[in-house]
């Protein structure tokens, strides 16, 4: 991702690349004089060279590591998602940022994705939609680029963003899950049951992530209690489903049914009001970089701050947690077997 986030900051407009530290000098150098900076071999290189911001784009596990001195020197940070590989790190990243006031932001890229942010517009401009199920899949074949953590980091994490979000950034009363260690010694394949307390009642959200299907799927599906939203994240495309289009033929349609009426021949489609979201093509992480960057200069919170990051985190731990219990019981002598396409996707 590193490579992705020097390029956007050398095309956007008021930014100066200051330089690219790389573990790896032969990739740092190609990077380097790709985007016309200098390649530099360590953070103090560029707290040197007077950097106001930067992104974290290393392993996880290193995240602690890059920010902490840069946190410490009032450098705003956009760290890669998950903020931290565990909660006791993902809360010192909070501190230290609340401490010194720094701008931290979680790169969770898939906020700014064209159809979620079509999806926030839609619930900002139209009738607000009220969760109460929600439904995700994200599945594909294995990178082997993330083994050193779970499919929940890796993956899962996306989607646990997004959810935290349309929760108004509540973490979960309950979370129930199911993990499968097959080719890592993690979970990778992994499903969770969230179940949220809300001012209007309960929501229950399904998360599954499988890092070892054939295909590659991203899907959501949100039912609510005045419509139905269904979001194909590679498409790019969401549909909106609301049963308030025509609430007077669906009264008449109820009526009928209480007096055994037959109505085998009626169209659900013409009781729904279906709409397409309105997508645009911007790129997610040239969205995102403005975000941060807008966040940098103005000194206003970030789109997603360290709050945000540590919640995100803190409910993957859980998942994770929860998902080794669940297999824990199974012995050490247990075989790990490889389901079929089908159960993986």
């Amino acid at each position: 991702m590193g490579r992705h986030h020097a390029r956007v900051y050398s095309q956007l407009e008021g930014c100066r690349l200051v330089g690219v530290v790389d573990a790896s000098a032969e990739r740092g150098a190609d990077v380097a004089e790709r985007h016309g900076c200098p390649a530099m071999s360590t953070v103090e290189e560029l707290l040197t060279a007077g950097v106001d911001a930067v992104s974290i784009a290393v392993p996880t596990t290193f995240h602690r590591a890059m920010a902490e001195p840069l946190l410490r020197a009032g450098v705003a940070c956009l760290i890669e998602k998950p903020l931290a590989a565990d909660v006791e790190e993902a809360a010192a990243l909070k501190d230290l940022a609340e401490r010194t006031g720094s701008v931290l932001m979680v790169g969770h890229i898939e906020r700014f994705n064209p159809i979620m942010r079509a999806l926030r517009k839609e619930q900002q401009t139209g009738m607000p939609i009220v969760p109460r199920y929600i439904e995700v899949h994200r599945v594909s074949p294995m990178t082997f680029r993330s083994v050193d953590v779970g499919v929940v980091m890796d993956m899962m994490i996306h989607d646990l963003d997004v959810v935290l979000m349309l929760m108004g950034g509540r973490e979960p009363t309950d979370v129930q899950a199911n993990g499968v260690p097959v080719i890592t010694e993690h979970e990778d394949i992994c499903n969770a049951r969230l179940t949220f307390q809300l001012e209007h009642g309960p929501c229950v959200a399904s998360i599954s992530a499988s890092r070892l299907a054939l295909k590659t799927e991203r899907v959501m599906r949100i039912t609510g209690e005045n419509a139905y939203v269904k979001i194909d994240y590679a498409a790019k495309k969401g549909t909106v489903i609301r049963r308030t289009a025509n609430e007077l033929q669906m009264a008449e349609v109820r009526e009928q049914l209480r007096r055994g009426a037959d109505l085998t021949d009626l169209k659900w489609q013409e009781l729904v009001n279906i709409e397409n979201l309105e997508i645009d093509d911007a790129e997610p992480i040239l969205m995102e970089i403005r975000a941060f960057i807008d966040a940098v200069r103005t000194g206003t919170p970030p789109e997603i701050d360290a709050t945000a990051g540590f919640v995100n985190v803190r409910t993957a731990r859980r998942i994770a947690e929860a998902a080794r219990a669940d297999w824990a019981s199974w012995g050490s002598n247990h075989p790990k077997v490889v389901p079929d396409d089908a159960a993986l996707i």
